[in-house]
């Protein structure tokens, strides 16, 4: 069963996604919050699976939930939204939300965003991927040194692991088409971690996106 905890200020959008996520098996709404403040306290009771959050909100917006919710460890956010300004992306990103999808997403998608990420994959909508991508193919300000490559510490099989990541894939997905159990996935991400210096598995994408 995947917990789901909902949280926007619009009660007709928490009712839909709501209906949407209770209409299907294996998946069971344990809250619903009216702003990110409010989201972190049920998250702490609650415990969910994941957090589905709006990203304009009162009190605490969902980006700043969603960086208080993985500092924690309290569970894994999905950012949900009818906004895709560059610049929340970019927040998105810097926080390492999971997700972040569009409101007008189909009720299929926002199911399987929620899916991937409970099982601890990434999800971002296409026009998200296209700006992320747009993003790091500008050009450099003259002058700038060249980034340094942060995957070149890593053996054959963890760069597999990051191209896998960086494509959205979930720890089971990858395990499954890499012939491997999910502990060692996990090991392996850790690893990557590690070696790279980064801190969260969003930065594993955006950083394999830079690497080209």
């Amino acid at each position: 069963m995947i917990k789901v905890l909902i949280a926007d200020d619009d009660p007709i959008i928490v009712q839909g996604v709501s209906m949407i996520i209770g209409s299907n098996d294996g998946f069971e709404v344990v809250g619903a919050a009216a702003d990110g403040r409010e989201a972190v306290r049920l998250a702490r009771e609650t415990r969910p699976d994941v957090a589905v959050l709006d990203i304009r909100m009162p009190l605490m917006n969902g980006i700043e939930a969603a960086a208080v919710m993985l500092k924690e460890g309290l569970c894994a956010p999905l950012l949900l939204t009818t906004f895709d300004e560059p610049e929340l992306i970019a927040d998105a990103l810097t926080v390492g939300a999971r997700g972040y999808i569009l409101k007008n997403s189909s009720a299929e998608s926002i199911i399987s965003a929620i899916r991937v990420v409970a099982d601890g994959g990434t999800v971002f909508a296409p026009d998200v991927i296209g700006y992320i991508r747009s993003m790091i193919k500008s050009p450099q300000r003259a002058g700038s040194p060249p980034q340094k490559d942060v995957f070149q510490d890593l053996s054959p099989r963890e760069l597999e692991v990051a191209a896998l990541v960086a494509e959205g894939l979930s720890n089971t997905q990858i395990a499954e088409r890499l012939f491997l159990a999910d502990g060692t996935v996990r090991n392996h991400i850790s690893t990557i971690l590690e070696k790279a210096g980064l801190e969260h598995r969003t930065q594993i994408a955006v950083k394999f996106f830079e690497r080209g």
